[in-house]
């Protein structure tokens, strides 16, 4: 625990001025950042007394190191790169929600010659129009599905749109009347796109102006007594009014807003979103906090705000955004996300009528989401404590293992050989610290060696972090490896020592991670293995293994990490034997693109035919030079061609004169034997 007088700024030497400043601890880990309007001030507030400063302050001062700031011109500036900083540099004791669910959205690819109508979830894409978000996938559905018959964009994916046009028929949907069916040319892209312009129109609260045109039309159509035109004109009308149904009528004066409410005790924090378009609730969203700083509502208004408008533009910011408090510097903020929409943003808390009545069911939703959140993890919480406590008695730990970082070998037949890290922070997975290895030492199948090794590589890695610090100096003779990137701030992968790590094996692969951290003198770390055939725990330098009760909570925790490790060795094995497999001898060549690899194929017609061209007919093609027309025939002499093919039927050899496959498919075909496809797990 640092003392906060020890790295205290000298007197004057912060400016008096806007900018953002950034708290990092002995391993130059950025863990908190914060912005001010006078940084002097601010700064100032943080080496006080500690019995004045709120306890999570004061526990994030005695946890720094170090202060440093960057003074900014504006407080819009400020704020923009106190965004960007924690976007970059994920610090501990920042406020950090966390969305409770994916949540999905409609989404129009105005990006592609014919656009298409589907449910998306995760980033935004450039090109896209969304709308949204819903609570569930199947709401969104039920518009598209009474939407189509009057819009009828196309919805398939692009194998089925290229399948349909191949074959000049369309899919069912072009059928029944819900697709214009572009794949056949029934309407032209300018039509079909034209179509996707008005959905998107509707979608977006200008309703009104189309209903009435519609209704012009129908009665226009019975006047002319075309009463088959006029019915169907009717029928969509409907369509579209039980479409607009399902959104709630809010507003009469088709406001643009999005509302945010915050209900909050000592130690969390719950956000809602309503985001109303057109009068009309078009979504909503929610997320959860630990407030690990010392925030107020205003300050978790803040960070919601940066959440949620940080990578938006456009209409994607509305007009108004209502809020139950303004942040400090609300201007500021308003200045920003007017910046962000291009026009001007309204930011204020609601005072009476419809707004205010909206913002209390707003309120009340986030209440109710806290109150959800705390109950399932305290079941969830009280689970996972009683496992860690049963491991730390079983293996008597001194204390529970907050940290469990598990490891495991793959291989096929001794080839490709990998090792898999896996961490566990309180009894749930982190996977952001997840790491593998590729076997360097030698080659073959000795899982015994691998986890001594992999083991060694992981623990080196963590004393070269307390070399960096002065906590730990080698041996006479001894050189640390170079490996860590420099001191950005950013976490840095083998910082933080788990209190267990658990092996996947028995004894041998036991011993073997447990001499390697001897090797490396670290002894304040458990080591033990969990045996697959009979579930049992083995303890170094034990003859009997620990054999936890089968219904115990700490086993249970075990087997997930044990089979979590698995599955993220068996996944990186499969990749790289898949790589390994499809490599041709082109893929050798350094310098040689994928572009490079296919228009040497395409001239030639086969990887045989390039193999007996000379230098200068390899220069013909466009984009080879001659210094990389010598580097292909050099690799491509050095490489064996295969046998020749031969009819399993007759014994006659097949000259392979057709093109070969393309570039990076594996030879002839093969989809591997059975066991390679097995179901990873």
């Amino acid at each position: 625990m640092a003392d906060p007088s020890s790295y205290r700024p000298a007197p004057g030497q912060i400016p008096d001025s806007p900018g953002v400043y950034r708290f990092r601890d002995e391993h130059r880990r950025v863990i908190y950042v914060g912005k001010a309007k006078s940084l002097r001030q601010r700064l100032a507030s943080y080496f006080q007394d500690l019995a004045g400063l709120h306890p999570r302050t004061a526990t994030m001062v005695t946890t720094a190191a170090s202060v440093e700031w960057t003074v900014v011109s504006t407080e819009v500036e400020a704020l923009q790169l106190e965004y960007s900083w924690i976007k970059e540099y994920d610090p501990r004791f920042n406020v950090k929600y966390r969305d409770d669910k994916s949540y999905p959205s409609l989404a129009v690819t105005m990006n592609e010659e014919y656009p298409r109508v589907q449910v998306m979830r995760g980033p935004k894409k450039k090109g896209v129009r969304y709308f949204g978000p819903y609570g569930h996938a199947w709401a969104i559905r039920e518009t598209v599905d009474l939407m189509l018959r009057v819009f009828p964009v196309r919805t398939c994916s692009a194998g089925v749109f290229k399948r349909s046009a191949q074959i000049g028929r369309p899919c069912l949907l072009g059928y029944i009347g819900k697709c214009s069916a572009p794949c056949v040319g029934r309407v032209t892209p300018e039509e079909h796109r034209e179509l996707a312009e008005d959905f998107c129109d509707f979608m977006a609260g200008r309703t009104g102006a189309y209903l009435s045109r519609l209704e012009q039309q129908m009665h226009e159509a019975a006047e002319e007594m075309e009463y088959e035109k006029a019915a169907r004109l009717r029928d969509d009308i409907g369509a579209l009014r039980r479409a607009m149904e399902k959104n709630a009528v809010v507003f009469t004066d088709a406001t643009d807003a999005d509302l945010i409410a915050v209900a909050e005790d000592e130690l969390e924090a719950a956000v809602q979103i309503f985001h109303v378009r057109g009068g009309r609730v078009r979504g909503q969203r929610g997320w959860v906090t630990d407030k690990v700083e010392a925030v107020d509502t205003a300050g978790l208004v803040e960070h919601a705000l940066q959440q949620l408008y940080g990578e938006e533009s456009g209409e994607a910011v509305p007009k108004e955004v209502l809020v139950p408090a303004l942040p400090e510097d609300a201007a500021a903020l308003g200045e920003w996300l007017a910046g962000r929409r291009g026009s001007g943003v309204s930011l204020r808390i609601p005072q009476r009528g419809d707004k205010k009545a909206l913002m209390e069911t707003v309120h009340r939703n986030a209440q109710q989401s806290l109150a959800l959140h705390k109950t399932k993890r305290a079941s969830d919480l009280t689970t996972r404590s009683r496992a860690l406590e049963e491991i730390s008695e079983a293996l008597g730990l001194d204390g529970a293992p907050l940290r469990i970082e598990c490891f495991d070998i793959s291989h096929l037949q001794g080839e490709d050989v990998v090792a898999s890290m896996v961490v566990f922070e309180d009894g749930l997975a982190r996977k952001s610290e997840y790491r593998r290895f590729q076997i360097k030492t030698f080659e073959g199948q000795d899982d015994v060696r691998s986890m001594h090794e992999v083991v060694s590589r992981r623990f080196r890695r963590y004393l070269q972090e307390k070399l960096k610090t002065g906590e730990w100096s080698p041996e006479d003779g001894e050189e640390g490896e170079n490996l860590l990137a420099e001191d950005d701030g950013r976490p840095k992968r083998f910082a933080y020592p788990p209190q267990l790590v658990v092996v996947d094996g028995g004894q041998p692969q036991v011993a073997a991670a447990k001499r390697a951290l001897d090797e490396l003198g670290i002894d304040d770390v458990a080591v033990c293995g969990l045996a697959k055939r009979l579930e049992e725990v083995w303890l170094p330098g034990e003859d009997d293994p620990v054999v936890l009760p089968r219904t115990s909570e700490g086993l249970y925790l075990l087997q997930r990490v044990r089979d979590e490790a698995h599955r993220f060795a068996i996944r990186y094995q499969r990749n790289k034997r898949g790589k390994r497999l499809k490599a041709g001898p082109l893929d050798e060549v350094p310098g040689l693109g994928e572009s490079r690899r296919q228009a040497l194929v395409k001239h030639f017609g086969s990887v045989k035919k390039l193999r007996q061209a000379t230098i200068d007919q390899i220069c013909e093609v466009p984009g080879i030079g001659r210094k990389t027309a010598e580097t292909v025939a050099a690799a491509l002499a050095r490489s064996v061609p295969a046998g020749p093919a031969v009819n399993t039927a007759t014994g006659e050899i097949i000259e392979d004169e057709t093109p070969p496959p393309r570039v990076g498919a594996p030879p002839g075909g093969s989809r591997g034997t059975s066991s390679e496809r097995g179901t990873e797990q």
